[in-house]
Order: C-alpha cells, then structure tokens, then sequence
C-alpha cells in the first residue's frame, strides 16, 4: 500500500474549490485499497482586502475579470450545474456576496486539530454556496463548527481571539512563495502540484503515477 501526503491549497469562497474536492473524493475513491491519503487544506485568500460589509458578487467578478454581468452569470450558472451533479449545493450561487475569509482559515487551522478540517471545509461551502451566508461573521463560523460536532464555545473564543493568525499568514505566504497563484491547487507528497479542477480521472491517474515513485509503506 502506498501512502501520499495531500496539501488541498483552497478559500471556502472559491466555487471551484468546492467542486475541486468533490471530484478529488471520486479519484481517492478510484484508488482505494492502493493508496492512501493525508489530506490537509492549506489557506489561500481570493478577497484578502475586502471590506467588512463585503461586495455584491456580479459587481465584484465584473470588476476583477473584466467581463459583462451577462457573461459572469452564465458562468455562475455553468458552476452551479457541476456542483449539482457532484451532490454539491450551489442554489443560492448568484446571491452571495465577495468576503474576506481570514476568519474561516483560521478556524480551519483549530479544526485540524481536531480531526474536523473536511468536515469544517465541506461545511463553509455549503453555508457560502447552498445559504449565501457571510463567512466571515463569527456566528456563521460557530453554527458551521458546531454542525459538524466541534465545540462551539471554543470556536467562540477562538474567533474573539487572534488565535492561529500568525500560522494562517505564514502558510498562506509559504504557499504564494512557492508559485500558488490560484486556487485549488493539489500538492502531492509536498513536491507535485496539480492546478484547477481537474476531472477524478487525471488525478487518479497522477496519484497512481507518483505513488510508483514513492516507496511503498507498510
């Protein structure tokens, strides 16, 4: 059996990350009983200067992508319609608004921790994506901690805090120094990077081509 260590650089706000997981779900299913996976989400911030009140999100993609609302909502529209297909929840897409999501990642970083980082991921999106809900408003990030079984008075705390800033900054610049530009990106066994996402047959088929380099673990 084969092992892999799995860094998923990723933002709760970032639709294609959502849909990234999911088809990286179907490719580790693909290779079960031959490989085995660490997975571990690392923090990239797509809206790192974003005011507290946040931007309307047809606003804020015209703007950053210079394309009509026409072509934007189409585009969330197409989003939409693979999430659906993966099991994913992107109906209220279109009403969101762009947020920072420092908060989030630093939550993220505490869930590790406690063996609920997945779990805590998956949940961030469904509020983001299925509720249009702000992630990052610290009621928001307790109800997802708690929904997904961890304590929601220390997140509580955790969020009144700057708890795990320091880390947050620190992976998020080591990352960005080691050409991450855009996210998701999946780093394999710390050394191989697949951008986008991609569909589960390419990374299946990447997985099965990096663990033949590995050396096979007990």
């Amino acid at each position: 059996m084969n092992h892999l260590t799995l860094d998923i650089v990723s933002d709760v706000a970032c639709p294609w990350c959502a849909i990234g997981y999911k088809r990286l779900e179907l490719a580790m299913a693909e290779v079960e009983g031959e490989i085995t996976f660490d997975v571990r989400w690392q923090p990239f911030q797509l809206n790192p200067d974003m005011p507290p009140e946040g931007e309307d999100i047809l606003e804020h993609l015209t703007g950053k992508y210079g394309r009509s609302a026409e072509e934007m909502q189409a585009a969330q529209q197409q989003m939409t319609d693979i999430a659906h297909g993966l099991g994913l929840d992107f109906s209220r897409m279109q009403e969101r608004r762009a947020h920072n999501t420092f908060d989030a990642h630093r939550l993220l970083a505490w869930a590790a921790g406690q063996g609920r980082q997945t779990a805590l991921n998956l949940a961030l999106f469904d509020a983001y994506f299925g509720q249009a809900l702000n992630p990052s408003d610290p009621a928001v990030l307790q109800d997802a901690a708690e929904s997904v079984g961890l304590p929601g008075d220390a997140a509580r705390q955790l969020l009144s805090s700057d708890d795990y800033a320091e880390q947050v900054r620190r992976e998020e610049a080591y990352y960005k120094q080691a050409g991450v530009t855009g996210v998701p990106a999946f780093i394999i066994a710390g050394r191989y990077v697949i951008s986008g996402a991609q569909e589960p047959q390419t990374l299946a088929n990447a997985f099965r081509e990096i663990a033949a380099e590995q050396p096979a673990s007990a």
